[in-house]
């Protein structure tokens, strides 16, 4: 359970303000794992994992930014900060000596975490009424389905 100060506790609670957030601390948190996959990945597979983990990361970092942005336009703040975000994610890390194998397994169950969390989101925006939402997070399940169907297709080669 999150602790929530005064202040928020006090606060009508948006659903898709709420889903939003954690959108953003999951993104962070896959974000953080795609470059700690790119810097540690060895052997055969080396140079595509390398510049496939380089490019997810690179896509994401922006829409991260776009994410946090629309929580700000729908009149609340994005969280912010190393120990916030990951006390908020539920994206667990992976360990320095994990083999490339393992690396490609663990983030191709990251994006598919992100993914079920962009659909609930999606869903309670389209229940909202909030159609910018909702389109925002229909583009982002499509950029972590297409990420995680190529992880996937590297795990079953």
């Amino acid at each position: 359970m999150k602790k929530k100060t005064k202040k928020q506790s006090a606060k009508k609670v948006d659903p898709v303000v709420e889903g939003l957030r954690q959108v953003v601390a999951d993104s962070y948190a896959l974000l953080g794992q795609l470059h700690h996959c790119h810097w540690n990945v060895t052997g055969p597979g080396f140079f595509s994992l390398h510049n496939a983990f380089e490019a997810q990361y690179t896509e994401l970092f922006a829409a991260i930014d776009e994410i946090a942005e629309r929580v700000r336009a729908l009149g609340s703040k994005a969280p912010g900060g190393l120990r916030c975000l990951s006390d908020m994610s539920e994206i667990k890390e992976l360990g320095e000596d994990a083999s490339a194998k393992e690396m490609v397994s663990h983030l191709h169950d990251s994006h598919r975490h992100v993914i079920e969390n962009l659909k609930k989101v999606r869903d309670t925006a389209g229940d909202a009424g909030d159609d910018q939402t909702e389109d925002l997070m229909i583009s982002r399940i499509q950029v972590h389905d297409k990420a995680a169907w190529m992880l996937g297709s590297y795990l079953a080669g």
